[in-house]
């Protein structure tokens, strides 16, 4: 999006007699679609009868760029597009039709602005036709191999330091007083396009780590030089529709992402190992995978491999219905219908034993669900639900296997300040993730192994999206087209208070824990979009825990991150 503060238009006017021409007002789509405010123009006009030059000038408000590192909604600042900027890529997405509104997550590929969170969802085909120099890295982006450019290659890159503070972790669970790290990665690419039809993706990654006090480290935070993405990907137009296979080594984004995302709070993303089939048609788009996961452990250069006993597979379809009128603006939804199952093994996929201890074991977990998601005029909404059916079986020859039978209900919806300079949004998130009783064989917690959004129910990261019900109006503002804010003010309560708190076996204290409240934490995440390259981005949280909970062991605590990114 482009800065509309003045334009001027200058066109030849015909005579309008004595009668005076005193003001004129032009459209300007994007600044209304931003719920911007016109002035209405004037115009100058020379003696009656004569035709003459007319000088036009239309104020309008700024408007935000669009976000060149865009969060997955309803998370990240909401980015509403001009009236039918569908019919033509936001940033540098593939044009996927309806389904490029607003960050483009629709489309199945994750949010893109002018990049993606999965790289190769970008299309730098643009610069084909278009002369190199408005950006440094430009030449980067665009490499002709051929005469005709039909074999081109693009190169990405990401650095990230990250560092944060921790005073009284997890609740005081982690039994740490103070804790504080500082991270690094390295993210680098290469996509290759072989003509219209087939591109090569790679992409290697090396991260580092270090602090004082830390709990809880993992492979997640170190990694040696290796191949974080591999893939071919074959696409054209088959039955109408744009589709394509992809096969290899691959972020997956098509989900809601408080279901399943990238792993972005620790230094290596999650990445899967198999293929995907894809279609989209004009309104509707069909997705299907199978996926085995990726094994970081093995210490070495070039060293990781497939984990056959992880593995993510389904199906997902997305139908956007006819557009609407309400509040006299258009408003668009997309209706997401899902199958997909999940089977992990080790603590993250452990389960509460009658004692409360956690039991390890091996979860197979069937996802049935739906999102209905869009805009509603000022309205801006995610509604969606999930039923878990399955099995659990605890580590060990002998252990009998469990029923799974858990289900979760995610909300999130607001309103945008009309004629707002700042473009004000107030929402209310509100979700219920069960959590079954303990003391039976059925397993009724809810859960999700794969790294969903965390920052989605908390972003200290303190609790999960797992036996819980959470509350959490919120504010996000924009100023100076390059800062954003995001305040909210969550409350938390155990769903049932026969399964452990928050994550099953995560939190012990020094005597049970019965109530039901675990406290409330006020957070805040100021973003200042320095460069279309560089990004900064801070959250101070305060996690104010439930005085009962204190009584048996529990403490309050104060989380604050640092989060400076480059890319190209």
């Amino acid at each position: 999006m482009s800065d509309l503060s003045v334009r001027t238009v200058s066109r030849r006017v015909r005579p309008l007699g004595r009668r005076p021409f005193s003001a004129l007002v032009l459209p300007v789509s994007g600044a209304l679609a931003w719920g911007a405010q016109l002035p209405a123009a004037f115009a100058s006009v020379t003696q009656p009868g004569r035709s003459a030059p007319e000088n036009i000038h239309v104020h309008a408000v700024p408007v935000p760029p669009v976000e060149y590192l865009p969060s997955a909604n309803p998370v990240g600042q909401p980015v509403r597009m001009p009236a039918m900027a569908y019919r033509r890529p936001s940033g540098h997405q593939y044009d996927w039709g309806v389904f490029n509104r607003d960050s483009g997550e629709a489309a199945g590929f994750g949010p893109v602005g002018r990049y993606g969170v999965a790289r190769w969802a970008e299309d730098w085909s643009s610069l084909r036709s278009k002369k190199k120099g408005d950006d440094p890295f430009d030449v980067l982006k665009y490499i002709p191999l051929t005469r005709s450019g039909s074999v081109w290659i693009s190169f990405s890159g990401e650095t990230r330091a990250r560092n944060w503070f921790e005073n009284r972790p997890v609740l005081g669970a982690a039994h740490v007083a103070d804790s504080g790290r500082f991270t690094v990665r390295n993210l680098y690419g290469a996509d290759l396009h072989l003509g219209t039809h087939v591109r090569l993706y790679g992409e290697l990654i090396n991260a580092d780590a270090g602090g004082w006090r830390p709990y809880g480290y993992g492979d997640t935070y170190r990694k040696q030089l290796d191949v974080q993405q591999a893939l071919i990907e074959v696409k054209g137009h088959v039955a109408g529709a744009k589709a394509g296979f992809m096969f290899g080594r691959q972020a997956f984004l098509d989900m809601p992402a408080y279901v399943l995302y990238y792993r972005m709070s620790s230094s290596v993303p999650l990445a899967w190992n198999g293929f995907r089939a894809y279609a989209a048609w004009s309104r509707v788009r069909v997705d299907a995978w199978d996926f085995v996961g990726t094994d970081i452990t093995p210490d070495g250069i070039f060293h990781d491999t497939e984990d056959y006993g992880t593995r993510l597979y389904g199906v997902e379809t997305t139908w956007a219905p006819p557009d609407f009128v309400f509040m006299g603006q258009t408003g668009y939804s997309f209706l997401d219908l899902f199958y997909f199952g999940t089977k992990a093994g080790g603590g993250i996929s452990g389960v509460s034993a009658p004692s409360f201890a956690v039991q390890p074991g091996m979860a197979t977990r069937n996802n049935f669900g739906g999102r209905w998601h869009g805009i509603a005029g000022p309205i801006e909404f995610s509604v969606g639900g999930i039923w878990q059916g399955g099995a659990f079986r605890a580590t060990g020859a002998d252990s009998p296997s469990r029923p799974i039978d858990a289900w979760s209900f995610s909300s999130n919806a607001g309103y945008r300040i009309p004629h707002d300079r700042f473009h004000t949004f107030v929402g209310l998130q509100a979700d219920v993730f069960s959590g079954g009783d303990a003391r039976r064989n059925t397993v009724g917690t809810y859960s999700q192994p794969f790294n969903p959004q965390l920052t989605y129910v908390d972003a200290s990261l303190t609790v999960s999206e797992s036996n819980m019900v959470d509350i959490a109006p919120e504010v996000r503002m924009t100023f100076f087209r390059s800062l954003s804010i995001m305040a909210r003010y969550p409350l938390y309560w155990r769903y049932s208070t026969l399964a452990p708190l928050s994550r099953p076996g995560a939190l012990q204290y020094a005597y049970h824990y019965n109530g039901s409240f675990i406290g409330m934490a006020p957070q805040a995440t100021l973003t200042w979009q320095i460069g279309p390259h560089l990004s900064w981005a801070q959250t101070l949280s305060r996690f104010m825990t439930a005085s009962a909970l204190n009584r048996v062991g529990g403490s309050s605590g104060t989380y604050y991150m640092s989060n400076l990114s480059f890319r190209f």
